[in-house]
């Protein structure tokens, strides 16, 4: 029997086991094709972007590790971007930081242009695939303080809020070229390392701030905005200005999307609880996909029980039309295009299960005060076999099935990516 009779006999088995309990698993796959991740270009380079040969310095951000190969140019970073979406199933998206922008000399971030994102760009429509974008607001000698948007300094705080002026420009700008609206994101890492005298004023200074970065109204069909909140950071341990409250009250009130990052709460907060809050009140929302490690450690995403939650919450709730779904790791102790694929696929995978419940008994048996029934149907689920179902859409999308792909990876890496020095 060949690989691809093996894979197809096993989908007719666990196809059928799924057809007891109500869930159609040709159509699961179907809707799981029309699902597009945006994949955060800087796991290829440590978040290291373009701007200068120092890469990052800081500002409530950190890569650890030293695995030889990170992408060195944009063109080796579209490279590996390429070779990790060829071990993906189904349609996805990238996701852009500022500091990636390509200029022949020095341009400061507060005079970026769409321009300087062309190769980008064209790289993007020649895939047919959509772009987001985030703002850089670290790594420059202007955010040492700590402080960006919410700075005392007036000259400070003018040249951030002009960087996400110009971002929102080129958001735009990605948006109307690929036909797709482009997820602009705004993070800051401003806070106190140790505890303020004075909260409030930061926190009126950004809220200045972002009333006039979006003042200009955009063309969502082009640009859609999302605001980042965070627990705490490097160097802002006991504050940090843009919290959760903060964030959620300035999304509401100004209609924009927020950024749920799976690593920016409290370890005993979980996301997939906060989804189906926010979204009674917010019309879309963000999620950046990580997995903190006893802080915003952003280690590679694996099918963690909170991530099955995540994707539950988002197929259960029928929100897959107002949940973007991002990724946000960057892991340099290993290969990092493996990094990529597995934290990806992991996501994928997840979304997958939520896809293969039978959700509508689930709700019935639980109107009806069946707990019982819930609680054994919770379980029993888990030893389906999902993966005979996974096994077979990698198949039909002609992309490595289990876990062949680590060879295309250890090949990409001896013919490319040792060669970088």
């Amino acid at each position: 029997m060949s690989n691809s009779e093996r894979i197809e006999k096993a989908y007719q088995a666990a196809r059928q086991r799924y057809a007891e309990l109500g869930v159609d698993t040709d159509r699961a796959i179907e809707r799981l094709g029309k699902i597009a991740i945006s994949l955060h270009c800087w796991q290829g380079d440590d978040v290291g972007g373009f701007e200068s040969g120092e890469g990052l310095t800081g500002g409530g951000i950190m890569a650890t590790g030293a695995y030889p190969g990170k992408a060195r140019t944009a063109d080796e970073l579209r490279a590996d971007v390429d070779k990790v979406m060829s071990l993906l199933p189904g349609k996805h998206r990238l996701n852009l930081h500022a500091i990636y922008a390509e200029t022949r000399s020095k341009v400061e971030r507060n005079e970026l242009q769409p321009e300087h994102f062309t190769a980008w760009i064209d790289w993007a429509k020649a895939n047919g695939i959509g772009m987001d974008f985030n703002g850089t607001f670290f790594s420059h000698p202007k955010a040492e303080s700590g402080f960006t948007l919410s700075s005392a300094d007036e000259g400070i705080r003018k040249f951030w809020v002009e960087h996400g002026m110009v971002c929102r420009k080129i958001g735009a700008a990605m948006g109307k070229e690929l036909g797709t609206p482009c997820v602009t994101n705004l993070w800051i890492a401003d806070g106190y390392k140790d505890i303020p005298a004075d909260r409030k004023g930061p926190r009126e200074r950004l809220r200045k701030s972002l009333d006039e970065i979006f003042a200009e109204p955009m063309d969502p069909s082009q640009l859609l905005d999302a605001v980042e909140c965070k627990l705490f950071g490097i160097g802002s341990e006991s504050y940090v200005v843009g919290s959760h409250e903060f964030y959620l009250g300035y999304a509401i009130e100004n209609k924009t999307l927020l950024c749920l990052d799976t690593g920016h709460f409290h370890p005993t907060e979980v996301v997939s609880d906060k989804i189906s809050s926010v979204l009674t009140f917010l019309d879309e929302i963000l999620l950046h996909v990580s997995r903190g490690v006893r802080w915003d450690s952003d280690h590679v995403v694996i099918l963690s029980d909170e991530l099955r939650a995540i994707a539950q919450e988002i197929i259960r709730g029928d929100y897959l039309g107002r949940v973007h779904i991002g990724l946000d790791f960057f892991d340099a102790s290993i290969n990092r295009i493996a990094a990529w694929t597995i934290g990806t696929r992991c996501m994928i995978k997840a979304l997958l299960i939520a896809l293969l419940e039978p959700s509508d008994k689930l709700r019935q048996m639980e109107a009806e005060g069946d707990f019982t029934w819930r609680l054994a149907m919770l379980e029993e689920l888990k030893t389906l076999p999902f993966g005979a179902v996974w096994d077979y859409y990698c198949m039909k999308s002609d992309v490595p099935v289990a876990e062949s792909w680590l060879a295309e990876v250890r090949a990409y890496e001896k013919n490319v990516l040792s060669k970088r020095g």
